[in-house]
C-alpha cells in the first residue's frame, strides 16, 4: 500500500472530469453547427464530409461521457479505499495513470476533430 494526498487524487479527477464536460459542451454546440450546414446546398463530397463529421461527433461524445464514467467511478473506488485503511492500493494509483494517458490520447483525437471541424467550416463558408 502506497500513502498519497487523497486531495491531489480527488483534485486531478474533479480537473479531468471538468475538462470532459467543456469538451461535451463545446462538441455538442459544433455538432448543432454541423446540422445548420447540412442545411445549405452542399456537393456530394460535402454531403459526405457532414455524414463523417456527424459520426466523429457522435462517437466521441460517447467517449467522452465513458471516460468521464470512469474517472468518477475511480474517484469514488480511491475514497473507499481510503476509508477503509488509510492509503490507496498501487492498482488505483496504476488506473489513476492510465485514465490520465486515456484523457491525453482522447484530447489529442478531439483536437483533431476539433481542426477538422475547422476545416470543414472554412470550405463551406
Amino acid at each position: 500500500m502506497v500513502q498519497t494526498d487523497i486531495s491531489q487524487i480527488s483534485g486531478e479527477c474533479n480537473t479531468w472530469r471538468e475538462k470532459l464536460r467543456n469538451y461535451r459542451e463545446e462538441f455538442t454546440l459544433d455538432e448543432n453547427r454541423l446540422r445548420q450546414v447540412a442545411g445549405q446546398t452542399l456537393s456530394k463530397e460535402q454531403l459526405q464530409d457532414v455524414e463523417h463529421l456527424h459520426n466523429q461527433f457522435h462517437i466521441q461524445l460517447i467517449n467522452i461521457h465513458d471516460l468521464k464514467q470512469a474517472i468518477k467511478n475511480h474517484d469514488r473506488q480511491v475514497n473507499l479505499e481510503l476509508t477503509g485503511n488509510n492509503s490507496i492500493s498501487e492498482d488505483s494509483l496504476a488506473k489513476h495513470e492510465s485514465l490520465h494517458t486515456e484523457l491525453q490520447s482522447l484530447e489529442q483525437t478531439l483536437g483533431d476533430l476539433r481542426s477538422e471541424f475547422n476545416q470543414f467550416l472554412q470550405r463551406t463558408s
